[in-house]
């Protein structure tokens, strides 16, 4: 008599893996959860609007001459290449631009570089009163440049640095910001990284530029964003410090752009301020994903 023997069903195994069930979401909740997204997305929307439509109107201004912008025309003119004209050529907006960027980079990489060495030392270094100089350094975040720029001026003119690159940048190759910034991040990771680079015998800088420098890609490139956005913003320094014209930077001239023609235009200063703010928008595209995941709080720290 023929008996039905148990039916053996195969172990589930690392070719076949047993998954279970995914739960299906319900249809109707997953709509309602749609709907009742829409006056996020709105505002979101709204708030996209709001913010862009200075560059929007600026870009448009800078297509017109004064009779279409004080008719509150919101359509492109047609003085673009005339006022391009003006700007690049009549009132060297190029010289200006190289002279920002020159300023910017130097200004970036200085303070990136001072801020490094200090991180260093206020984490992996000892020496006598490294907690009063590390305050003192941020009470510096509280004094803005303006308390300061007569001394400075004073400073930078006797060391007969007047007119020249010098003068716009080495006042402001070191940073309280970056100092706290990269303190903070060095504090951060392992101590276990200093000690074993101590039993090693790396000397301090070896061990900054071997070890801390690759682990830091993204807090440099959110100290840079910050910094070449602050130095090419730059305006009652330089309006100090530079008085021959064709070593100014960007800032000054685009007010030089306020009267062309012999009276007030605006075509052209739009014009320059839309050019201007090309640099930094690259700047920030490129160092877009070290800016945010540097300013992030992960799970490894």
């Amino acid at each position: 008599m023929a008996t039905d023997a148990p039916v053996e069903t195969e172990a589930p195994t690392a070719l076949t893996p047993h998954l279970p069930a995914r739960p299906k979401r319900p249809l109707l909740g997953h709509r309602r959860s749609r709907v009742d997204r829409w006056p996020i997305h709105v505002a979101l929307t709204l708030s996209c609007l709001v913010i862009g439509f200075p560059l929007f109107y600026a870009m448009i201004v800078a297509t017109q001459g004064n009779t279409e912008f004080f008719a509150n025309q919101i359509t492109p003119g047609n003085r673009l290449g005339a006022n391009f004209q003006v700007v690049w050529n009549d009132r060297n907006l190029g010289v200006y631009l190289l002279n920002s960027t020159i300023q910017a980079i130097i200004i970036t990489v200085g303070k990136t570089m001072t801020a490094l060495l200090a991180g260093l030392a206020f984490v992996h270094l000892n020496f006598r009163f490294k907690w009063t100089i590390f305050w003192l350094v941020l009470v510096t975040l509280m004094m803005p440049t303006e308390i300061s720029i007569i001394a400075l001026f004073q400073i930078v003119s006797g060391l007969g640095w007047g007119n020249s690159m010098a003068g716009l940048t080495i006042p402001f190759l070191a940073s309280a910001t970056g100092a706290f910034l990269f303190r903070q991040h060095f504090a951060n990771l392992p101590s276990d990284l200093s000690e074993a680079a101590q039993l090693d015998g790396a000397k301090p800088v070896q061990f900054l530029f071997r070890i801390l420098l690759p682990l830091s890609w993204n807090v440099i490139g959110a100290l840079a964003v910050i910094q070449f956005l602050y130095a090419w913003n730059m305006y009652l320094w330089p309006l100090l410090i530079i008085s021959e014209q064709s070593e100014q930077v960007v800032q000054v001239g685009l007010g030089a752009l306020r009267t062309t023609g012999g009276g007030q235009s605006y075509g052209p200063l739009m014009l320059g301020s839309v050019i201007a703010s090309i640099p930094p928008t690259i700047v920030f595209i490129a160092l877009q994903k070290q800016f945010l995941s540097g300013f992030s709080i992960s799970a490894e720290k």
